[in-house]
């Protein structure tokens, strides 16, 4: 299970995304720079231990009204080879140093664990404590979806997944749109569709082709909570 070291990161996780966040297409620029605070997430773990997997919100504050993003991140020990284009930034980590911050989808760790949580054979973990499962975060899969993902997933080799220097693995087919980033995990097969912009309003999400999903909560600025899609699974050709 996870293990969360209650030390230091510089820069921060949002110092890192402040920065990252206005070049995204799903952003919505308000004119200034992204006023951010965590608003919710969970974690996965990576059976080999080697790389962390984050799914965060956040808030920001810039504009005349909140917004909440959902980033999820990958945590390496060294680059991960062809990803250049997906990296966040680097941050010094008070007690595994240096780390490689990396936009989820790209990740080929990411995308395995990700797949493992929608057939229930990972388990969703607390963002910000030690050893401790999060059951608010729930997945499901439809008959239909589950025949899909049989065999799905990213052609990860041994280093991809290593401390040490990362090979080049075979990255899924990752497309950004206006609200969500479209990730095809199987020839001819479903696509993954992890969704950029949470909104709080209620019954926003639509059921067209979906054959599961994975839902979280994030926390609203008067105290409340939200529910959303944090990840739609669908057929490809939707």
């Amino acid at each position: 299970m996870s293990i969360i070291h209650k030390t230091t990161l510089t820069p921060t996780k949002l110092e890192l995304l402040t920065a990252w966040l206005p070049a995204q297409p799903w952003y919505a620029a308000t004119g200034r720079a992204p006023e951010l605070s965590k608003a919710g997430g969970f974690r996965l773990d990576d059976p080999k231990g080697d790389v962390g997997i984050e799914f965060m919100v956040v808030q920001d504050a810039s504009g005349d009204r909140p917004a909440w993003y959902h980033v999820p991140m990958t945590y390496r020990a060294a680059p991960l080879d062809g990803a250049d284009r997906a990296l966040i930034g680097t941050t010094e980590h008070g007690v595994l140093g240096r780390r490689w911050v990396y936009d989820g989808p790209h990740d080929p760790v990411f995308v395995t664990q990700l797949l493992a949580l929608l057939q229930g054979r990972a388990e969703p973990q607390a963002q910000s404590v030690s050893h401790t499962p999060d059951p608010s975060v729930t997945a499901e899969l439809t008959g239909a979806g589950s025949d899909g993902l049989a065999g799905a997933g990213p052609d990860v080799p041994a280093e991809a997944g290593s401390g040490g220097p990362a090979g080049a693995a075979e990255a899924p087919a990752v497309a950004d749109g206006p609200d969500a980033t479209r990730l095809v995990v199987a020839g001819g097969g479903p696509a993954l569709e992890v969704t950029r912009v949470l909104r709080p309003e209620s019954g926003a999400e639509t059921t067209e082709a979906v054959r599961g999903h994975v839902t979280a909560g994030w926390q609203l600025p008067d105290g409340g909570e939200a529910r959303g899609r944090f990840v739609v699974l669908r057929d490809a050709v939707c």
